[in-house]
C-alpha cells in the first residue's frame, strides 16, 4: 500500500491512511496529515528514514488538515532531473513521428523544480508556453552505470512517484533545438504535492495510473501508462548505460498527447523544408500564434495522476500562469 508524504517549511508529513480509505469509499474526506519525527532535510535523507515515515503513518493522532498546509515540492534540490522525450504513442502521433522512435533522454536544471501550487512564470521573451503532465520516478537506491533493471527489481531502485509538469518554452526549444534551456527556467517543473512511497506490490498497478491535465477546466491531456512506449524498468536500464543516479534524483517519464504543440501537416512540412531556416520558422510561428492552446497569463493548470481505485494517488496540482513583470 502506497504512503503519501508531503513537505512544508515545518518539515515532512505523512497523510493518514484513514483519509485515503474514505476517498476510496467514495466519500469526500478532510485529508489530515501527521508530522514525521525525522531530522531529514532532503528527499534522500527522508528515504533513508523510512522507519520514521511508518511510525507517523501508524500514529493515532488526529493530525492537521492537509488543506491548512502549504506544500513544497517533495523532491529537494539540488538533484539530478532527467526526462524522457516522446515516450507516449499519442504524443508521438501529435509530434509527427512515424515508425520506431529511439529512446531519448535530456536533462533539466533542478532549479526549475517548484511547488505544486506555485505560479508558473513565463519569461518575457517566451511567446509559446506549453504544458506536459508527467509521472516522475524518485530514485531510492544508487543506480551505477551498467545497471540492468528488470521489472521485478523496479522497487529496489524506485522509492516512489510524484506528479510533475514539464513546462516548455516551445519557441526556444524549436529554434535552438535546445531542450535544456527551454525546460529549465525557474518554475518550469511543478512537482508534488505528494511523494507516494510504494510497497513492492504497488508496482503491479503502474499501468493503471491515469494522467490528466486541464487548463481553466478544459481537458487537454488524459491517458494511462498503457500508452507509454518505454516503461520505467527499461528506461532506467537505458539511462544507466551512461548516467549514474542517486537517491532523491528524479526521472520524468514523458507526456501523453494533447499538448499545445502539434506537428504541421505533411504538405506544410514538405514546403517548409524548401525554405531558408529564418523564413521557415517565421511562417511556423505565425501559424502557432493562432493556436489558442498555448498558456496565457491568468490561466490555471490542474493536473492529477492516480489509479481508478485510489490505491496510488499523487494528489492535485493547481498552478496559475503569469507573465514575468
Amino acid at each position: 500500500m502506497s504512503t503519501n508524504v508531503l513537505r512544508t517549511t515545518e518539515g515532512w508529513w505523512v497523510v493518514l491512511p484513514q483519509a485515503l480509505d474514505s476517498a476510496r469509499a467514495g466519500e469526500t474526506p478532510t485529508e489530515r496529515a501527521v508530522r514525521i519525527d525525522t531530522k531529514a532535510v532532503t528527499t534522500a535523507e527522508l528515504l533513508a528514514d523510512r522507519a520514521a515515515v511508518h511510525a507517523a503513518a501508524a500514529s493515532d493522532e488526529s493530525g492537521t488538515p492537509v488543506a491548512d498546509l502549504v506544500a513544497l515540492p517533495p523532491v529537494t534540490a539540488p538533484c539530478r532531473v532527467v526526462a524522457q522525450m516522446v515516450n507516449y504513442r499519442s504524443h508521438a502521433r501529435d509530434s509527427g513521428f512515424r515508425g520506431e522512435i529511439p529512446p531519448t533522454f535530456f536533462r533539466k536544471a533542478s532549479g526549475s523544480v517548484s511547488g505544486p501550487h506555485d505560479t508558473i512564470v513565463r519569461p518575457a521573451h517566451v511567446k509559446f508556453l506549453d504544458y506536459e503532465v508527467e509521472l516522475g520516478l524518485v530514485i531510492g537506491a544508487p543506480l551505477p552505470v551498467g545497471t540492468v533493471v528488470e521489472e521485478r527489481d523496479l522497487s529496489r531502485y524506485v522509492a516512489g512517484l510524484v506528479l510533475t509538469n514539464d513546462v516548455s518554452a516551445r519557441d526556444v526549444q524549436l529554434t535552438k533545438t535546445q531542450f535544456y534551456e527551454s525546460k529549465s527556467y525557474p518554475t518550469f517543473t511543478p512537482t508534488g504535492p505528494y511523494l507516494a512511497l510504494l510497497d513492492p506490490e504497488d508496482f503491479d498497478h503502474l499501468t493503471d495510473l491515469r494522467l490528466k491535465l486541464s487548463v481553466d477546466g478544459a481537458p487537454r491531456q488524459d491517458r494511462t501508462l498503457a500508452d507509454m512506449i518505454v516503461r520505467p524498468a527499461q528506461a532506467l536500464t537505458l539511462l544507466a548505460r551512461f548516467q549514474t543516479l542517486a537517491p532523491g534524483d528524479l526521472l520524468l517519464t514523458g507526456t501523453p498527447g494533447g499538448t499545445a504543440l502539434k506537428a504541421p501537416s505533411k504538405v506544410v512540412e514538405k514546403i517548409g523544408a524548401l525554405l531558408p531556416p529564418a523564413t521557415k520558422w517565421k511562417a511556423f510561428f505565425k501559424r502557432q500564434a493562432k493556436n489558442p492552446l498555448y498558456l496565457r497569463d491568468g490561466e490555471v493548470i490542474t493536473a492529477t495522476i492516480a489509479t481508478p481505485d485510489g490505491r496510488i494517488d499523487l494528489g492535485e496540482q493547481r498552478t496559475p500562469v503569469t507573465d514575468a513583470k
